[in-house]
């Protein structure tokens, strides 16, 4: 029996060691395999990292934009008004949302950057130190419907998708921080903010409310214990996005959305002027250590419309300048420069030097409430048989209307405004309106919006009828009722101020848009009317 254990306790002995080899031996080759992978590792990743590095000591001279970038607010230029409002939204105890609008290139992204860097060097402020300045473009913003990845608001990469990661393995949804959370304490800035999809400006605003991101998920389950308690606590109270919007947009107003707009202040930035352009081409010719002739700086600011086209023109002159072994920008590169860019010139409008019969200078607002004078013609010809008709050109018969997500269009209301013109003059004026052809025409291709141009096509009508000249020195903005009064209209700072720099005298406003500011004006005389009279009797000169 004695032998038997023996010989027994021995095989199963070498069994065991047999086993104790293969398993060691297995276990062996694993750790080999893991140290070999982990080389391989090692060795890519130090390859990857010199090949980074290199790359990164490459760099080529930065450009002029960037050199010329605002280094505070006293750098930016032509915007006094629009930084005082902007100061005011964000560098107090309480910073509110803000939408600035206004042409491109007018320093909308730098102003925002630097108001947060005063705003954190204000004691009352409540942007701590490191917040941050977290900016977006609406127009690349990537938009999934499957919610699979959303840049702006946040996303949850669920368990089925590629890359989920050993978390993805265990049934694990993984949330995602969009810029609402990168931006909490800070500023959010997105750039043409009008651009945002739909469903991202319906989300935007709810996180604006609640200053929260809220996330779901079909993979989430509040009873799943596998689930780590920092995903719990994101999926039950949200992502934390207390942040301030500042959204930048070269639209209209009306073109956003009505429910944006009334969570924001709004703030417009003026399209820069002749002086301003030469401000900061000067500037950009200083940076590059390049000399600028008066007559290039004429030309430039004759055809650039913003101070990015400004900064562009010396760019590119300089470099034609360096390959002929010259540090003078001249009038004949810039001249180049523009011809080759198919530059066109600043769009200026300018009084008549005599008054003339039938025509007026009115006022509108294109773009972003970019304010400009227009010129109103009207010519009448006198017809027999009272078949006289009237006719408008330089306007659209059709014109397409409507809010953010409704269009329609509808007959032009430059048109219905001739139309209430032309019964005010027969109602009120007597006039045989039926015994002339009459033609009105809007020169210069600038789109007009019907209504406030009513008393400029009234005076210029009533003008041609009578045979009496306009003031040249004058302007004038306001809708016409049938009644021959004289209704408010839109945008008549930008008006205001299009009329000051184009030279005018004497601007007529409706009495309704008066603000007080006007009568502080020492260059220009703003004069409230109620009634197309008012105008008449003062527009006309012998």
């Amino acid at each position: 029996m004695n032998n038997f254990f023996i010989q027994y306790g021995g095989i199963l002995y070498l069994i065991q060691l047999f086993f104790a080899i293969v398993i060691g031996l297995y276990f062996w080759n694993l750790l080999k395999s893991q140290q070999g992978r982990k080389t391989v590792v090692v060795k890519e990743t130090e390859k990857e990292t010199r090949k980074l590095k290199q790359m990164r000591s490459i760099r080529l001279t930065e450009p002029l934009s960037s050199l010329t970038r605002p280094a505070s607010l006293d750098d930016v230029v032509g915007q006094p008004e629009g930084i005082d409002i902007l100061r005011s939204a964000l560098c107090g105890h309480n910073p509110q949302h803000v939408i600035i609008y206004g042409p491109p290139g007018v320093g909308k992204t730098a102003a925002a950057r630097l108001v947060l860097e005063e705003a954190k060097r204000n004691a009352v402020s409540p942007f701590a130190k490191e917040a941050r300045f977290v900016e977006v473009d609406a127009t690349i913003t990537r938009f999934d419907e499957r919610n699979i990845a959303d840049p702006l608001i946040g996303s949850v990469h669920d368990p089925i998708y590629q890359g989920a990661g050993s978390m993805g393995s265990a049934g694990v949804p993984q949330p995602k921080p969009g810029a609402c959370t990168k931006a909490h304490g800070g500023i959010l800035f997105i750039d043409e903010i009008g651009e945002l999809h739909p469903s991202q400006m319906n989300k935007l605003l709810k996180v604006l409310e609640d200053r929260k991101v809220m996330l779901e998920s079909a993979y989430y389950n509040e009873t799943d214990k596998n689930i780590p308690a920092h995903i719990h606590d994101i999926f039950n109270n949200g992502l934390p996005a207390d942040f301030r919007l500042v959204g930048a947009t070269t639209r209209m107003p009306d073109e956003l959305p009505p429910a944006l707009r009334s969570r924001c202040l709004e703030v417009f930035f003026s399209p820069l002027d002749k002086e301003d352009i030469k401000s900061i081409a000067i500037n950009a010719a200083n940076k590059i250590m390049y000399q600028l002739t008066a007559e290039a700086l004429e030309h430039i600011t004759r055809y650039a419309n913003n101070g990015r086209e400004a900064v562009n023109m010396i760019q590119l002159a300089a470099g034609i300048a360096q390959v002929h072994k010259s540090s003078n920008i001249t009038k004949a590169l810039i001249e180049k420069v523009v011809n080759n860019g198919r530059f066109t010139p600043r769009p200026e409008v300018k009084p008549g030097n005599t008054p003339m019969v039938g025509t007026v200078n009115g006022l509108a607002v294109y773009g972003a409430n970019i304010g400009t004078l227009i010129e109103v013609e009207a010519a009448s010809i006198p017809v027999a048989g009272g078949q006289g008709k009237w006719t408008v050109t330089g306007v659209v018969d059709e014109e397409q209307m409507g809010g953010y997500d409704r269009k329609f269009t509808r007959k032009s209301m430059a048109r219905g405004a001739v139309e209430n013109v032309l019964t005010v003059l027969r109602s009120q004026y007597r006039l045989n309106i039926d015994d002339h052809d009459i033609h009105l025409n809007f020169p210069g291709g600038i789109p007009v919006d019907g209504p406030s141009a009513g008393i400029s096509m009234a005076t210029a009508i009533y003008s041609s009828l009578l045979g009496r000249a306009v003031d040249n020195t004058m302007a004038m903005t306001g809708e016409v009722s049938v009644h021959g009064q004289i209704k408010p209209v839109g945008g008549v700072m930008s008006k205001v101020d299009a009329a000051r720099k184009a030279g005018i005298k004497k601007v007529f406003i409706p009495g309704e848009n008066w603000l007080d500011i006007f009568a502080g004006y020492q260059d220009i005389d703003i004069v409230p009317v109620r009634e197309v009279g008012e105008v008449l009797e003062n527009a006309l000169v012998d």
